[in-house]
C-alpha cells in the first residue's frame, strides 16, 4: 500500500520591522532607505509602504533594507510596512513643507531676523522677469519684492538689515532696503553668483569664472582669492573666524568644499561631493550643502573633521539657509520649503 505523501509546514511569515530611517528627513520625492527586518521581496513583488497615509512607490525591497520615494502628498508623518502577514511598526519621517513654488533660485535665499525668506526667480540668463525677488512669510505668503534686477542670484543680508542681490548677467551687486528699493552697491565683478557678508562687514562676491572678490565697509574691491572656474555658479558662506567656504558644481562628481583663509589661500575642506551647490553652516561649526553623496542627492552634513553625511533627501536642491525660527529653509529650482531638523544656524551679526 503506498505511503501518504507528507505535508510540508506552510512557510511562517513575520511581520515586517523598521528599525531605522535613512535619512530620517525628506522632500517629497526625495529617496530614503529602510533598515529593518522582513521587508520584502514577497512572491508577488515588494511589501506595501504608506507615508503619513499615502502609498509610496518602492525603489528597491529587500529582507532588511528597503528604499522608497516619499509621496507628493505626504507631510511630517509615519512610515509603515504592509505584507500580509501584518503591518510594522511605525517610524517618523520629517517632511519637507512647501511655503511658496513658481520660483527659480538658483542659490541659497536669505533669511531676515524676523524669519522672512527671500529667494529669486532668476531666469535664463539674459531674460529680464517680471518679479527679482519675493519675499515669502513663514506661513507660507508669497509677495513680490524687487523687481526691475536682471538674473538677481546670489542673497545676502548685511548687519544693517539690508538685502544685498548680485546679477549674473551684469556683473553688478545691488543694496535693497527695507522697501524694496536697490541701487547699484558695486560693477564689474563679471558672472556674479555667490554672496556672502563677514563679521566685518566685508562682502564677498563669486565670480564663476574663477575669482572671489572682497568689498570692504568702504566699497573699495579687492581680489580675494582665485579658484577653479564653474560652469553653473558659486555659493559662499562664511564662519565666525572668517574662514569663506565655497562651492563651484562641475560636471563631474568629486568636486570640492573649499575653504578660504583670511589670508585669500584656499584649500580643500571636503572632497567628494557630486554637483555641491548652496551652503549654510550651523553654530556647530558644520557645513550643510546640497549636493550628491555616494549617488544620493540630498542635504549634505560635514562636520569640522570631515565626516559627510545625507540628512535630507530630496532632488533638485540648489541652496539652503537656516531660519531664526528654528526651521531649515530649502530652495530647489522651482520652490522653497521649510522643514525643522534641529539645526541652529551660525548667525555672525
Amino acid at each position: 500500500m503506498p505511503r501518504a505523501r507528507a505535508q510540508s509546514a506552510p512557510e511562517v511569515l513575520s511581520d515586517p520591522r523598521i528599525d531605522d530611517i535613512v535619512p530620517a528627513a525628506a522632500l517629497p520625492l526625495g529617496e530614503v532607505e529602510l533598515i529593518g527586518e522582513h521587508l520584502g521581496p514577497l512572491a508577488f513583488g515588494p511589501p506595501a509602504v504608506l507615508v503619513d497615509g499615502h502609498s509610496a512607490h518602492v525603489l528597491m525591497s529587500r529582507p532588511t533594507r528597503l528604499a522608497l520615494l516619499v509621496p507628493e502628498e505626504a507631510s511630517t508623518g509615519l512610515i509603515e510596512v504592509r505584507s500580509p502577514s501584518g503591518a510594522s511598526n511605525t517610524a517618523p519621517l520629517r517632511v519637507a513643507h512647501q511655503l511658496s513654488d513658481g520660483l527659480h533660485p538658483v542659490t541659497s535665499p536669505a533669511v531676515s531676523r524676523s524669519g522672512m525668506v527671500y529667494a529669486t526667480i532668476s531666469g535664463p540668463r539674459g531674460q529680464q522677469t517680471p518679479v527679482s525677488i519675493v519675499r515669502v512669510s513663514p506661513d507660507g505668503r508669497g509677495t513680490p519684492f524687487v523687481t526691475g534686477i536682471l538674473n538677481a542670484t546670489g542673497l545676502a543680508f548685511s548687519a544693517d538689515g539690508d538685502l544685498f542681490v548680485t546679477s549674473r548677467a551684469e556683473g553688478n551687486v545691488y543694496r535693497i532696503d527695507q522697501s524694496g528699493e536697490f541701487n547699484v552697491y558695486a560693477e564689474g565683478m563679471g558672472v556674479a553668483c555667490g554672496a556672502a557678508f563677514d563679521a566685518q562687514g566685508n562682502l564677498f562676491v563669486g565670480d564663476r569664472s574663477g575669482t572671489i572678490f572682497k568689498i570692504d565697509p568702504e566699497r573699495k574691491i579687492f581680489v580675494y582669492a582665485t579658484l577653479e572656474s564653474s560652469p553653473a555658479a558659486y555659493h559662499l558662506a562664511v564662519n565666525a573666524e572668517g574662514v569663506l567656504f565655497v562651492t563651484a558644481p562641475s560636471l563631474n562628481s568629486n568636486d570640492a568644499i573649499w575653504a578660504v583663509n583670511t589670508h585669500g589661500e584656499a584649500s580643500v575642506f571636503y572632497r567628494g561631493l557630486g554637483r555641491p551647490q548652496g551652503l549654510a553652516l550651523s553654530k556647530d561649526g558644520d557645513v550643510y550643502v546640497c549636493a550628491c553623496l555616494q549617488g544620493r542627492r540630498g542635504l549634505v552634513r560635514v562636520t569640522a573633521d570631515g565626516q559627510a553625511s545625507l540628512v535630507l533627501a530630496g532632488p533638485n536642491l540648489v541652496g539652503v539657509a537656516f531660519s531664526p525660527l528654528g526651521t531649515t529653509i530649502l530652495a530647489t529650482n522651482d520652490a522653497v520649503y521649510d522643514v525643522d531638523l534641529g539645526v541652529e544656524g551660525l548667525w555672525l551679526f
